[in-house]
């Protein structure tokens, strides 16, 4: 799929007319005077919702400065009992990309746009913003790409001031533009190919999609149609799980992460990142058993 058509696609009408930013206000007065105007009222619901983000804006600099406060005691403890604390905010500022080892590429896919309500771009548009904050954290930071933002996502991020500073390679161009067609590998958990070791000669995706697995196989259907590889995490080859294997997209950010960078095994990472409510439970394996049988020895 060219670019342009990748974002002709995903940007749907972005001409319409602006709204004041003070309109839901405006009908909330019209609502208290009982005044009718050309707009209609907000309903009880918007009213509840516009009122409940006037108390969180109103709360949010009392919330900060407790914050503040209570990681000025949590150094102060730290430095008393000689305990090293994880890096400062300046010393993430300055853990760039270019600047490691690793050469591991990962792309996020943001070519679903028009698959998703609002409600669930925003949820994607925050596992973004969650995947840019862990890799910011970790030793060796990934290659983070995302590609195909030129849609209603893109609109989304403009809350986050500031994004364009940010460590992360954004474009509105197709993976296939970018990066060369036999690097390409799809993760998807759908595919039958296990992804046993991280290669750095590949470029990993992730397809940016929320849709509570109402569109299933559609990442694996893309990757056959363009001709690419695909492969799924060998989550079943370590856990046991009592729901289906599909993560979040800042989940299967975090487990490359750990895995790549952070020099855990597969199945650490898996244990340490999937949430509990999915039910995983780490399968024995025999190198576990030995392990158990030196300790019986001992």
């Amino acid at each position: 799929m060219a670019a342009d058509e990748s974002c002709e696609l995903n940007s749907g009408n972005n001409n319409e007319t602006q709204k004041p930013a003070d309109k839901a206000t405006f009908n909330s007065v019209q609502i208290e005077d009982g005044s009718k105007d050309d707009e209609p009222p907000l309903s009880k619901r918007a009213r509840k919702r516009l009122l409940k983000h006037e108390k969180w804006l109103e709360y949010r600099p009392i919330k900060r400065a407790k914050e503040k406060e209570k990681l000025k005691k949590k150094r102060e403890e730290a430095r008393l009992k000689n305990i090293k604390l994880g890096p400062t905010r300046k010393q993430l500022k300055n853990r760039e990309m270019l600047a490691n080892k690793s050469k591991l590429r990962i792309v996020l896919d943001f070519s679903f746009d028009h698959l998703m309500t609002n409600k669930d771009m925003n949820k994607c548009v925050n596992q973004m913003s969650r995947c840019y904050s862990v890799n910011r954290r970790a030793e060796r930071p990934l290659y983070l790409h995302v590609t195909n933002f030129c849609g209603k996502s893109k609109e989304i991020m403009q809350k986050h001031v500031g994004y364009h500073n940010w460590d992360v390679h954004f474009w509105m161009e197709n993976y296939l533009d970018i990066f060369k067609k036999e690097e390409l590998i799809y993760l998807t958990s759908d595919s039958d190919n296990v992804i046993e070791n991280l290669d750095e000669s590949y470029v990993y995706i992730i397809g940016a999609l929320v849709d509570h697995n109402y569109h299933k196989g559609i990442c694996l259907k893309k990757a056959e149609e363009q001709g690419i590889k695909h492969g799924r995490l060998p989550i079943s080859e370590f856990l046991e799980m009592k729901s289906r294997k599909v993560l979040t997209v800042d989940h299967v950010y975090t487990i490359l992460v750990n895995v790549a960078s952070n020099g855990m095994s597969w199945k650490q990472a898996f244990l340490k990142v999937i949430p509990q409510r999915k039910g995983a439970s780490a399968k024995s394996s025999v190198n576990d058993d030995n392990e158990d049988r030196k300790e019986d020895d001992i």
